[in-house]
């Protein structure tokens, strides 16, 4: 079973519904109207994965960001290549990933979801849309409608399913019309991909292996389109210039709106604010405050490690204190000790007196006896 046929099947319903629709004002057999229609059914996937290509810039903005601590691990594992380094370097990348919410593959979601609609197009228009043109309906798509995308010219006698390689009733006509979209193609994702890598990344970002891979893609996704484009349906050329074009539009809203801190875009941004302050007769921002808020709380630490010292400090303080109290006390105890013995040395001294002046009575009342 073709994993592809639910899809396919899907495609051939959304450029039948476009084309009944555009059929109320525009010629049902003409090959304009099933041209708009593929680019009908490119609008609807594209505004499918809305959500998508928002977490795609989000991770590309993240990842710039974090290009700089990126480099900083791979210089620390340089020319280290046994198996424990190599682990920790891997650890250490995907730590970083994680606490600043970058995913390598967030950036791919939008392409890879593409991938089996692009597929299922270039059946339905290469292989289902002869097919069913010839009797063999297929889906939604019915014998009569198919003959007529299959007939229906635009610029002479080119049709959505001719191709550079494959120019049926068009001859050159179809040969120009398929270097003119593929060269298109290139010219809008060259750009796309020079305003996200270039002009949205900060000059840190702009270094290292992670900018150099970046750069490579501005050349390598053109080449691609010229080595495969000259074998695909003209209508497979315009879902993919569409989607080109989509793409660099949205790109370069959400670029203008909300670009990563520190690019030449976020500058420019904030020279259009200060721009239309000025018109309104408002004094300019000053937008390099926040870089200072940042490091207000480096001097944190600095507070806090003072009451460690008054600590340390009143301790000994403490314990000499204590000691001296101590020796303090010792001294005047053994001053009171010395006192308390001085003043009981007399008793005994004058106790002979007493038994003597007892004595001599007693022996004068014994000679009185006498």
């Amino acid at each position: 079973m073709n994993p592809l046929y639910p899809i396919e099947w899907a495609v051939a319903w959304i450029m039948v519904q476009f084309h009944a629709l555009l059929s109320v004002f525009m010629d049902p057999d003409s090959g304009w109207t099933w041209a708009l229609s593929v680019v009908g059914l490119t609008v609807v996937i594209r505004t499918l994965i809305i959500p998508l290509f928002v977490r795609q810039i989000k991770a590309s903005r993240a990842m710039q960001m974090v290009s700089p601590e990126l480099q900083a691990v791979q210089k620390k594992y340089k020319g280290k290549t046994d198996q424990e380094s190599r682990q920790a370097m891997a650890q250490e990348t995907m730590a970083i990933y994680k606490e600043a919410g970058a995913s390598p593959f967030s950036s791919c979601l939008p392409i890879l979801l593409q991938m089996p609609i692009f597929f299922a197009l270039f059946r339905v228009l290469f292989t289902k849309l002869p097919q069913a043109a010839g009797g063999e309906g297929f889906g939604p798509l019915t014998p009569e409608l198919a003959h007529s995308a299959y007939t229906g010219t635009f610029f002479g006698n080119v049709t959505i399913a001719d191709s550079f390689l494959n120019s049926g009733d068009g001859g050159i006509n179809t040969k120009i019309i398929s270097g003119i979209i593929i060269a298109l193609m290139c010219a809008v994702t060259f750009i796309t991909q020079k305003e996200l890598t270039m002009r949205n990344m900060p000059k840190a970002a702009l270094e290292g292996p992670m900018a150099s891979t970046q750069k490579m893609m501005l050349y390598m996704l053109p080449f691609i389109y010229v080595i495969t484009g000259p074998g695909m349906p003209i209508g497979v050329l315009i879902y993919w210039l569409t989607t080109n074009v989509w793409t660099f539009v949205q790109q370069y809203i959400v670029i203008r709106a909300t670009p990563t801190p520190g690019s030449d875009a976020d500058k420019q941004r904030q020279a259009r604010i200060n721009a239309k302050r000025e018109k309104k007769g408002l004094e300019p921002l000053d937008f390099t405050p926040k870089k200072k808020v940042v490091e207000e709380p480096e001097e944190a630490p600095t507070i806090r490690v003072q009451p460690k010292k008054n600590k340390k400090l009143s301790d000994q303080e403490k314990l000499e204190r204590a000691r001296e109290a101590r020796a303090r006390a010792q001294a005047e105890r053994k001053a009171a000790q010395e006192a308390a013995g001085a003043q009981e040395k007399p008793k005994p001294s004058s106790s002979p007196l007493n038994k003597g002046s007892k004595g001599s009575k007693g022996s004068k009342g014994s000679k009185r006896h006498k």
